[in-house]
């Protein structure tokens, strides 16, 4: 480290501050508990203190705030869904996304590279063509490119893919886009510590408690707590916590593996995308490739990496890009992934009243976290589902009127 810049840090002139408190005592009721210190639950927190004055909640964090999914994924933002009610919603996350390191007044790396989805086959592309009609129909810069179009943004791909799976066309979508995870975590845990909201990590939640229908409380490792709202927001542990309210999903767990490269120059600027050969990969601003594939195949609750898995990523990144055959990889790791049948989250109110659920976001919760903060705040302050989600709730699965968004996942599940 450069001599000048270790005298800035040691300096007591300099001091930076926490990125929020340490809160040592739980109080004995809020007006809201949000069990899960992601980004989805830091995000409701900080809009329900910013937007609707709700500062008397406590987000509950069994590890540390960011550790699940937030931290465990490749950072792909993007809004090229397939369902009206897919678009609508990943739209508006994309314009929040837009402004947030602003909001937050701290950097993001949030970075607009444009995203192809290459179609290897004929009925692929006819999949891409209507996905990219369905995005013009809402405004959306998503247009059906051919080869040569996807080898002008990228030179270095191969088109042939080894002779394997030769690229026929791709659904580009200009608004495609990366930022840091960890920074996304800080900001609005931070935000929402600003507002007053209470930050509770190594903070396991053990039962909740319901009477007469109602939500009234809280068990913790730490004590209980009286609050009549309780929103779940814990992705992969979430039918852990529905058994505490006596409440079934259609949820399975997967673990999603990941893995990123040694820094090097940079050369790739967009997101490639392939559901083929189920593989993503985009490169950051210090030049580490971040790539990932496909879910495990059998549902397993555990975040364990495994070798299968990198060779087999490392072949399919291979066809696309032989000359990457030097690269180290630095390191590996994996998430727990709430897959639903429909491919569409899980959100609003339940049959038990005061308790919300924000799950199911399998492979794309990351690139939701905006909206995701915006709507279930709204709902929770509320008590009624935001019109963006009034699709997404866990009564579909009852009623038969599944979403249908499976066409629009980034690689084959």
């Amino acid at each position: 480290m450069p001599f000048r810049l270790l005298r800035f840090a040691l300096s007591g002139k300099y001091p930076e501050p926490r990125m929020f408190r340490d809160r040592n005592r739980l109080k004995s009721s809020y007006d809201a508990v949000i069990v899960g210190g992601g980004g989805h639950g830091l995000a409701a927190a900080y809009y329900l203190a910013r937007d609707y004055g709700m500062t008397n909640v406590a987000v509950l964090e069994k590890s540390y705030i960011g550790g699940g999914n937030t931290g465990r994924n490749t950072t792909i933002i993007r809004s090229n869904y397939l369902t009206a009610e897919g678009v609508k919603f990943y739209d508006q996350s994309v314009r929040l996304w837009q402004d947030l390191s602003q909001d937050f007044d701290l950097n993001l790396f949030y970075s607009t590279r444009g995203h192809f989805t290459l179609a290897h086959t004929d009925s692929a592309v006819r999949t891409m063509r209507w996905r990219a009609e369905v995005n013009k129909h809402y405004g959306i810069h998503s247009e059906l490119v051919d080869a040569d179009g996807v080898k002008q943004a990228c030179p270095q791909i191969d088109l042939s893919c080894g002779g394997h799976a030769p690229i026929l066309a791709a659904l580009y979508h200009a608004p495609g886009s990366i930022a840091r995870h960890d920074a996304v975590a800080w900001g609005y845990g931070r935000g929402a510590d600003q507002q007053g909201v209470e930050i509770h990590q190594q903070t396991e939640v053990l039962g909740i408690t319901v009477k007469a229908g109602r939500v009234t409380g809280v068990e913790t490792n730490r004590g209980e707590i009286a609050t009549p709202r309780v929103l779940c927001a814990v992705a992969g542990f979430t039918p852990r916590i529905l058994q505490m309210v006596g409440l079934r999903s259609p949820l399975s767990i997967h673990p999603l593996q990941a893995m990123v490269s040694e820094p090097m120059k940079p050369w790739l600027d967009p997101i490639i995308v392939s559901g083929s050969l189920h593989v993503y990969v985009s490169q950051t601003a210090r030049g580490e490739l971040v790539m990932g594939a496909s879910l495990d195949p059998y549902e397993l609750h555990s975040t364990r990496s495994t070798l299968e898995f990198a060779e087999g990523l490392a072949s399919h990144l291979l066809d696309l890009f032989p000359f990457l055959s030097h690269v180290n990889v630095v390191r590996q790791w994996a998430g727990m992934t709430d897959m639903t049948p429909d491919f569409a989250p899980i959100m609003g109110k339940t049959s038990i009243d005061g308790f919300y659920l924000d799950a199911g976001w399998g492979t794309w919760g990351f690139k939701a976290t905006p909206v995701c903060g915006k709507t279930m705040a709204y709902t929770v302050a509320n008590d009624r589902n935001h019109e963006l989600i009034q699709d997404f709730s866990l009564s579909r699965f009852a009623n038969y009127r599944l979403v249908g968004e499976k066409g629009a996942a980034s690689v084959g599940h």
